[in-house]
């Protein structure tokens, strides 16, 4: 027990610095490029902290387990929206970008609600996973068109000034900075992962619920300590376009390249766990567009309503 939870403490100080790194590079990155924060944030931050959880689905899909791949997306979605955003309003409301609310969110949505009736037979199979793979192309290209376009007509995102000497600094740093901090995310998110589950299976918990709470929550930390530090600095682009990007990236991304991998079975994952990520992506447009701040009132309702989820499944 008491080695568990020592590893666990060392997972999350890694997080931390991982997290750091990362919300540095991308923001220096994003101004040498000509891009907005927010498209790195959806993009490049927001894919590279969803690693942990690729890593983890796909070696599930390939050992035919098929529950904690799909509950590990699931759950993820579930604790980016309620917890992660939550905290992150806590520590300051977050001003939420216009193309948050009119373009990302909304996607966020559609996408959770397309699993409905990918996982209503219980399988996903490769041929979806392919049209999945297609559709976060076409979400990313997306992304990376708007910015250029707002860029190149003088419109900048947000008036904060950037990181000092963000905008000098070399590319190969920034490269670097955001390669290190990827790369402590990912081993800081495995030490997580293999200690908590360690311990949740010697308590004989299943292994959907596995998948849906702990491992889900290990695996979203990259997430979480780059959203807190993103909105401790006051980079809200960053912090809400991480979120967003993750959750578009889990459900296209990586349901998509585990079940092309190897056709994904799922029969532990209830309908009421996909309503729960829908209903919070659902929830989150109206909590965005008004008066375009996520405020902490707002952030406190989203950590009770997991609180509930949690009460809900981990007896099951």
């Amino acid at each position: 027990m008491a080695i568990h939870l020592l590893m666990i403490a060392l997972a999350l100080a890694v997080l931390v610095a991982g997290a750091e790194s990362v919300v540095r590079g991308a923001s220096a990155l994003a101004l040498r490029l000509g891009l907005s924060r927010l498209a790195i944030g959806l993009t490049v931050v927001a894919f590279g902290t969803s690693a942990p959880e690729l890593v983890v689905s796909l070696k599930a899909a390939l050992d035919g387990a098929g529950d904690i791949a799909v509950g590990n997306v699931i759950g993820s979605n579930i604790f980016n929206i309620a917890v992660i955003l939550g905290l992150a309003a806590l520590i300051c409301p977050i001003p939420v970008h216009e193309q948050v609310v009119r373009l990302d969110a909304p996607i966020a949505f559609a996408v959770a609600l397309l699993l409905l009736p990918l996982l209503g037979d219980g399988v996903i199979t490769r041929s979806e996973g392919v049209l999945l793979l297609l559709g976060l192309i076409a979400y990313t290209a997306l992304n990376l068109v708007l910015a250029r376009r707002r860029m190149r007509a003088g419109l900048q995102d947000w008036p904060d000034a950037p990181f000092a000497g963000g905008a000098t600094r070399r590319l190969w740093r920034e490269l670097l900075l955001i390669a290190a901090g990827l790369g402590l995310l990912v081993v800081g998110a495995g030490l997580l992962v293999s200690h908590a589950a360690s311990l949740a299976r010697a308590l004989g918990v299943q292994e959907a619920v596995i998948g849906l709470t702990i491992v889900a929550a290990g695996t979203s930390l990259p997430e979480l300590a780059t959203s807190l530090v993103a909105a401790w600095r006051r980079q809200a682009d960053i912090a809400v376009g991480n979120v967003v990007g993750s959750n578009v990236f889990n459900v296209l991304g990586i349901l998509g390249a585990s079940s092309a991998l190897r056709p994904i079975t799922s029969a532990g994952i209830g309908s009421l766990d996909l309503l729960a990520m829908s209903l919070l992506s659902l929830l989150l447009l109206p909590l965005l567009y008004t008066g375009r701040t996520l405020h902490r009132l707002e952030g406190l309702l989203l950590l009770v309503l997991y609180g509930g989820y949690l009460a809900w499944r981990w007896p099951a």
